[in-house]
């Protein structure tokens, strides 16, 4: 049913006010990266001239080249090693026959209820013991499992018709060549949402981060911009810093724009499943 003239006005004006809304924050940062500093402290909010120097002393002059790559390291190793644990332990909840197999995958989704931050002494006193601290392993190992995306992949196997494992068998493939050559090709979008996920999830990260490691060559993003805060304010390039903001943004905004497609069907069910 068409809306008429008028409603459809008053739709598209409130999406507007609400995207202009939500968008603020990141239009904010964009103009005072390219105030100067004097610039960014007066309610000025013109586009300035310093954008490509903020932006020079950010990367250059306060490391944040070393963060963001220290940071790609970690979510990548994030993502990779949640989604391939996730794909194999959903396929063993899905296809395996073992005891106690409803008890286990209940067991996994009880574990979204506890709060991370009650495992960081004992996590803490763990990496330490095995010699891990100020290294990529201890912000990636600890991560290396995802209840959500145990989840999320075992909804979508169960969706999957048993007559491909039935033909699977009878061609004499085994359960990793079931895998390789149904699975995961008819999971494709799932695992893109699963990946953009965690991915996002990785390059978030901080308070781990922030305990664990103490050495700035390995200290990742999140970290690294309140690095770039002075410790008194009269000190800070505020500048400097909105500009350091948005490049941290953007490796995420360029992986949901790779992964958008993916992401918007992997969570819609078809009518025919």
């Amino acid at each position: 049913m068409a809306l008429r003239p008028l409603q459809a006005f008053l739709v598209h004006l409130v999406l507007i006010v609400a995207v202009l809304l939500v968008g603020f924050p990141l239009i904010f940062a964009i103009i005072k990266a390219t105030q100067t500093g004097g610039q960014v402290l007066s309610p000025y909010l013109g586009l300035g001239d310093a954008l490509g120097k903020n932006l020079l002393t950010a990367w250059s002059g306060a490391g944040l080249g070393l963060y963001i790559r220290n940071s790609f390291v970690v979510a990548v190793g994030i993502t990779v090693l949640k989604v391939v644990t996730s794909t194999l332990a959903a396929m063993v909840l899905v296809y395996f026959r073992i005891p106690a197999k409803g008890v286990l995958f209940v067991l996994i989704l009880l574990t979204l209820m506890l709060p991370s931050d009650l495992l960081v002494v004992a996590l803490f006193d763990l990496v330490n013991k095995l010699g891990w601290a100020n290294t990529y392993q201890a912000v990636v190992v600890p991560f290396a499992a995802s209840a959500t995306g145990i989840f999320l992949l075992r909804q979508h196997f169960m969706n999957i018709p048993g007559s491909l494992l039935d033909a699977a068998r009878i061609d004499g493939a085994g359960p990793l060549r079931f895998l390789a050559s149904v699975l995961i090709p008819l999971s494709w979008n799932t695992i893109g949402a699963l990946t953009l996920i965690q991915f996002i999830y990785g390059w978030e990260q901080y308070l781990w981060p922030l305990i664990i490691i103490r050495d700035s060559s390995h200290q990742v993003i999140q970290v690294g911009l309140k690095s770039l805060i002075g410790q008194a304010s009269g000190q800070t390039d505020w500048g400097m810093v909105m500009a350091g903001t948005l490049v941290a943004t953007l490796p995420p905004i360029i992986v949901f724009t790779l992964l958008g497609r993916q992401f918007s069907k992997g969570f819609v069910l078809s009518e025919s499943k």
